[in-house]
């Protein structure tokens, strides 16, 4: 892919995400107008309970923090301890972020990283709606994280890996602020046949969390090469559901299904 590519790629996702946090729809009373991640006439609370998050944790964070975006809950399988440093990336308002933060505690850090300033500016409006002092958030591209090496315990996303149109440099970035040991916990959208080439071109379709779906033995292979070792990444047919009132013409849950993406960092490995 020529950069001339990747930058209109990246310079379409900003554009779509700015405006997302922008949207006065964007909240837990109203639908979702957002291409991905939910439906039409779908509330942001309804999407966040399909998507395993319970009323009590979509309660116990600012309303605004839910904008109704992700394919999954990567805090399930995330395994958070008192006191453990998560990065979140591609943070968005913060949802993800505001729930972390209630189990790594207030000996714990987490970091959210997102490219767009209007999702950066609402997150930290979210913060200071509530007791966040463990809570930072940081303009950066996930590709490039603005994180020290070795740092983190946790890298945390939801349905943002597959926007970006160089997903070996973000694993090999992630894997360079882990500390070793450190693990990912991932919900991500994969394909699970290949997409059209309209769809692959099509920018807002890769804005949509669709055009830019990676194969799952893709993902391992590059899992595999940046040094990760138990991987394991275990698609959720029943994510087919809401995947298919996504675009109901284009019967996308053909093509793609979410999935859980979770790897380690060796211990003995240093950068």
């Amino acid at each position: 892919m020529e950069t001339k590519n990747l930058n209109q790629i990246k310079q379409a996702v900003q554009e779509q995400y700015g405006k997302i946090a922008q949207s006065v729809t964007q909240i837990q009373e109203k639908p979702s107008n957002t291409p991905c991640c939910g439906g039409a006439h779908t509330s942001s609370h309804e999407i966040a309970s399909s998507l395993g998050y319970s009323n009590k944790e979509i309660n116990s964070v600012p309303k605004e923090a839910n904008l109704g975006l992700g394919c999954g809950n990567p805090k399930a399988i995330a395994a958070l301890k008192p006191g453990e440093s998560l990065l979140d990336l591609g943070s968005g308002a913060g949802f993800d972020c505001f729930l972390a933060a209630q189990e790594v505690g207030k000996t714990g850090k987490v970091i959210g990283v997102d490219m767009t300033p209007e999702m950066l500016r609402k997150a930290r409006e979210n913060a200071s709606k509530i007791d966040a002092n463990n809570i930072e958030f940081r303009l950066g591209e996930i590709e490039h994280l603005p994180v020290a090496d070795e740092s983190i315990d946790v890298i945390m996303s939801n349905c943002v890996i597959n926007l970006s149109p160089d997903k070996p440099q973000v694993f090999k970035d992630a894997f360079r602020v882990l500390k070793p040991g450190g693990r990912l916990a991932i919900s991500d959208i994969v394909s699970t046949a290949s997409l059209p080439e309209d769809v692959r071109n099509d920018l807002s379709l890769i804005a949509g969390c669709i055009g830019g779906a990676e194969s799952i033995e893709n993902i391992e292979r590059i899992l595999q090469d940046v040094g990760f070792n138990d991987i394991k990444i275990q698609p959720k047919d029943e994510s087919k559901t809401f995947i298919s009132k996504w675009m109901p013409d284009m019967k996308l849950e053909d093509y793609i299904v979410s999935a859980t993406i979770e790897a380690i960092k060796p211990a003995n490995v240093k950068n």
